[in-house]
């Protein structure tokens, strides 16, 4: 039977004689007639599914059948691993499959005490050392080259007063001085058997990776401080120090204590405010003093005419202590207080030194050169010197 003949079935003939507004209102009483009906027989359809569920459902729980899951059959743990062994030669996971040793103790030897390890450390507990560096107040600078030169401009131009009919004369020209820092190259190549990155329970790769690193950051900031500048940076102490009031450019001025050694007996903090006010007015703004713990543990001791400590601890975590309200920072590679050291520098150090490094460190893994051994051959390439010799003051435990 047509949807035509069912409709009019349902609402009867329809007359030919009806208005507009009645053929529309009988239309709409034959679609609601079906939609019923559909209504009807989707309820009815439901109903049933449910009853079969409920039936389902009792006998189940009748015969104690396992509850069905829609989720897919997992693999076995060996059966995964080894699957990723032959994809893709990964045996992290045949190795970390845990064995069931059933009717078997750990109390007798024989019976399973001897497959049992003692618990050994994912990690590698490291002596910690002092990696403090000038590069965290330095100015830093990434480079692809082989040097990096830095313009100076430290004269100045001359100037001088004109009236009306006097012609001017010629005044000094300023001279543009180039400071040409060269990148060397730090190295360093361990190695270690193949057996025992196969066998270790933890990754030794990354933990000598670490280790070099940690090396590197030392043996840059030592020579920050002091480097030769031979295959090096060179060190900001490797630069001659004058008396201040003599300082000529290309020199490092100092202040002296007065006393060879140590400080003043009388009034040891003078040296410090004698150091805070040598440096220039334009660089005080951003300075900071470099010393070493046992420097700054004779340091932290002292007091103004009035009692107060110079030396103030850092309110915030992470904030630096600070001394006469300028930060310090602890770098072990100052030297320490003696006879004529130069245990204590102030200065702006992010105008007065500037280190230029290439921005990677590189690690290539060597299986090959040295079987059964492998060898791990790292490189970093820096570089550092001073490139404003008036940013920088040094404080000289000397007579003068």
């Amino acid at each position: 039977m047509s949807k035509t003949d069912r409709k009019a079935r349902d609402v009867g003939p329809v007359p030919t004689d009806l208005s507009p507004a009645a053929e529309v209102k009988t239309a709409m009483a034959g679609f609601m007639n079906d939609l019923n009906a559909f209504q009807a027989n989707i309820n009815t359809k439901l109903q049933q599914q449910e009853e079969r569920l409920t039936m389902l459902n009792s006998k189940t729980m009748t015969h104690k059948r396992p509850v069905l899951s829609a989720a897919a059959q997992t693999e076995a743990p060996h059966q995964k691993a080894f699957n990723a062994y032959l994809r893709s030669g990964d045996d992290d996971a045949l190795r970390g499959i845990v064995l069931e040793g059933k009717a078997m103790s750990t109390a007798v030897s024989a019976d399973g005490g001897y497959l049992v390890d003692p618990q050994t450390a994912e990690t590698i507990q490291s002596v910690l050392n002092s990696t403090a560096s000038l590069r965290s107040i330095a100015n830093v600078v990434n480079v692809e080259a082989t040097s990096y030169d830095v313009l100076i401009d430290h004269t100045d131009v001359g100037a001088g007063w004109a009236d009306e009919t006097t012609a001017t004369a010629e005044t000094g020209t300023p001279n543009i001085d180039r400071i040409s820092i060269a990148l060397h190259e730090l190295s360093a190549l361990p190695k270690a058997s193949q057996r025992l990155l196969d066998d270790s329970a933890f990754d030794i790769e990354s933990w000598l990776a670490g280790r070099i690193a940690d090396k590197f950051s030392r043996a840059e900031a030592a020579a920050f401080v002091s480097g030769d500048g031979s295959d090096k940076p060179r060190g900001f102490l490797n630069h001659t120090a004058v008396a201040n009031d003599s300082w000529v450019w290309n020199n490092l001025g100092y202040i002296a204590t007065g006393v060879d050694g140590d400080f003043d007996g009388t009034n040891p903090a003078d040296s410090i405010i004698d150091l805070v006010y040598a440096l220039g007015a334009q660089y005080r703004a951003g300075a900071t003093f470099i010393m070493n713990s046992k420097t700054a543990g004779a340091v932290r001791k002292m007091k103004d005419a009035d009692g107060r400590f110079l030396w103030s601890d850092g309110l915030a975590a992470g904030e630096p202590a600070r001394l006469m309200g300028y930060p310090v920072l602890i770098a072990e590679d100052m030297p320490d207080i003696g006879s004529d050291a130069t245990a204590i520098a102030f200065g702006d150090f992010a105008s007065g030194y500037t280190i230029a490094e290439r921005p990677d460190l590189r690690v290539l893994r060597d299986p090959f050169s040295a079987k059964p051994h492998v060898l791990f051959y790292a490189t970093k390439r820096v570089g550092g010197d001073v490139s404003d010799f008036a940013a920088i003051k040094l404080l000289k435990f000397s007579v003068a």
